[in-house]
């Protein structure tokens, strides 16, 4: 096998993917084969580096040069002045916001000082189509330390001293999980991983899958031994074609390797993995509902007892983690749980995936050790607010989340400590909002969300929510009362008492957060009629500053709906019963006379 003396790591995620990056490979390629420099320097189709706002991105090594921002027509002074002269093309390098410095290497570099890549070690590193470059960065050494040294008894032990919690938002300790799983006997037993990744604005799972799919056939190769399962069903779904695609590749390569099907490791263990693809239903998040997809059913969770552990799919014992809780699986394994429990706090161990997003600088994937503060996420990893605005809120968990303020900056990120602020961890979505956000809307669109989610099996989260969001509705629009914001909060308490489950019961958060934390704009919208973020169309009034209307007529002429009128070099009058608020006349209007109230 050639060995290069330079390798091209450009970013293969999704979203770079839809910036052209296949094309920038395809460039790099072709102008080091113009050169002759083929079997000198490899260009590879990574997974996500994480600097999504950035993308995409090139990196060079073995010297770690980090190009952001590049175009399919930069791939020619790429080879020409990096590869060929030696020298970096400057223009494509990152610039700090602070000092406009250019820095070439991702470690001085605000957005991945403060990380630690645990869950996310091979993204952005390896080719996640290239078994071969997972197995030389230890890839597949874990699952042969536990066929060959170790008992299922000792897997679970090592998993369960770690501390390691399920990532995918109840926060359950994963190896007592696996315990109670390898306690309940049966002929058949089956290991399901949770990629039905549903929040809006989460790509936390996905992301693993396209970057590092290997690390997670690994985990549950090692689960299946743990608890005694010889299936295994990744549950994943149909909107993630790319990741597919690379799960496909990957479980072809392990059974081509002999690291899936019979006698793994000539230890007498067989395990093999199949893929079972969701419609997109937020409400299979949850592991019965998941379960009760994969068997073919309408998706809709039962009660607990029995736990999935003790009967889930087909009956069986069956053990359900997510994505990441299984990528932490074979460095576990590999480093021992005493090594992994020293990151992190005392009750939260290891590092957290949060997708960070919205009113950001720095849009992104981020990996973090448990307990850094939502204020160095959002000022140091994430570079501040956009447009120098003010910081407002950050909703953390997704629909199941709640919003904080500028109050809870200094909180330290873990499962008890957002709990206990009124927001959870949940799958670790994290949407951060400046002051042109109006927090009542905010919680409307969740609600919206969650109503078109529910599966509809309890009383409480499909008639319950739809009640909420109707409430919402009304106050948005500018038709609320006082009664409605005790109604909203009454409500709220009896879905988070009686849902059915663990998504239902948390539906309110975004609600009684918003009421707890921005309750006056609350009282704003019903008392005074007014949205001060500018947000709710029904409760804007535009208005033209006669002082500053020179009477040009531009706003009158591009109104659709004639709803200005006034004489050429007079001040204009708008009215406000035929005006729609589409903005068009503060588009048009050269002298700022147009403002909203």
């Amino acid at each position: 096998m050639a060995k290069y003396k330079m390798h091209l790591l450009v970013c293969g995620g999704t979203g770079c993917s839809a910036s052209a990056s296949a094309q920038i490979v395809s460039n790099l390629n072709e102008e080091l084969s113009k050169q002759g420099l083929n079997n000198d320097v490899q260009v590879i189709l990574t997974g996500c580096f994480g600097f999504c706002e950035k993308g995409p991105i090139v990196k060079v090594m073995p010297d770690n040069t980090f190009y952001t921002e590049v175009k399919p027509e930069d791939a020619a002074t790429i080879v020409a002045e990096h590869v060929i002269k030696g020298r970096k093309v400057t223009r494509l390098l990152y610039t700090d916001p602070e000092n406009k410095e250019r820095i070439s290497d991702s470690k001085h570099m605000g957005f991945y000082k403060k990380q630690l890549r645990i869950a996310l070690r091979n993204c952005g590193f390896i080719d996640p189509e290239n078994i071969d470059e997972y197995v030389s960065n230890e890839g597949y050494a874990a699952i042969a330390k536990v066929l060959t040294e170790m008992t299922a008894e000792q897997v679970i032990d090592e998993v369960k001293r770690s501390g390691l919690r399920g990532r995918g938002g109840g926060g359950f300790p994963t190896g007592l999980k696996w315990e109670i799983a390898s306690k309940n006997h049966a002929d058949q037993k089956y290991v399901v991983c949770n990629a039905d990744e549903g929040d809006p604005g989460a790509f936390m799972d996905r992301s693993i899958l396209e970057g590092d799919p290997h690390s997670v056939i690994e985990a549950m190769t090692i689960n299946g031994f743990a608890i005694g399962a010889t299936k295994g069903l990744i549950y994943i779904r149909a909107e993630y074609p790319l990741a597919i695609h690379r799960l496909q590749v990957a479980i072809g390569q392990a059974r081509e390797y002999g690291l899936l099907g019979k006698d793994i490791f000539g230890s007498g263990f067989d395990f093999d993995i199949e893929l079972r693809y969701g419609a997109g239903a937020f409400v299979c998040g949850e592991e019965t509902a998941l379960i009760h997809s994969m068997e073919g059913l309408r998706g809709e969770p039962t009660f607990k007892p029995p736990f999935p552990a003790q009967s889930g799919y087909m009956q069986k014992p069956t053990n359900v983690n997510n994505v990441e809780t299984y990528a932490n699986i074979p460095i576990i394994i590999l480093k021992g749980a005493d090594w992994f429990s020293k990151i992190g706090t005392e009750k939260s161990k290891g590092t957290k995936v949060f997708a960070l997003a919205g009113q950001i600088n720095n849009v992104g994937l981020i990996e973090v050790p448990m307990g850094i503060t939502l204020r160095e996420v959002i000022y140091e990893i994430g570079g501040g607010i956009k447009n120098g605005r003010a910081f407002k809120a950050v909703q953390t968990g997704g629909p199941s989340g709640g919003c904080l303020t500028e109050k809870h900056l200094d909180t330290p990120i873990d499962y008890d400590n957002l709990i206990a602020a009124g927001s959870m961890m949940g799958s670790g979505g994290m949407v951060v909002m400046d002051d042109t956000s109006c927090m009542v809307s905010i919680a409307k669109f969740y609600l919206e969300f969650t109503v078109e989610e529910s599966c509809g099996k309890c009383t409480p989260c499909r008639i319950g929510n739809k009640r909420l969001s109707e409430i919402l509705d009304k106050i948005t629009k500018g038709n609320g009362t006082m009664a409605d914001l005790e109604a909203l909060r009454n409500l709220a308490a009896v879905i988070k008492d009686t849902a059915l489950c663990g998504l239902g019961q948390t539906s309110p958060n975004p609600v009684l957060s918003t009421l707890d934390n921005f309750g006056n704009e609350y009282l704003e919208h019903v008392r005074d009629k007014k949205c001060s973020a500018g947000v709710c169309k029904s409760l804007m009034k535009y208005v033209i500053d006669a002082e500053h209307c020179v009477g040009c007529t531009a706003c009158a002429r591009n109104c659709p709906v004639n709803a200005i009128s006034g004489e050429k070099k007079m001040p204009h009058v708008i009215n406000t019963e035929l005006c729609i608020k589409c903005g068009a006349c503060i588009e048009r209007c050269k002298f700022n006379a147009i403002s909203i109230k």
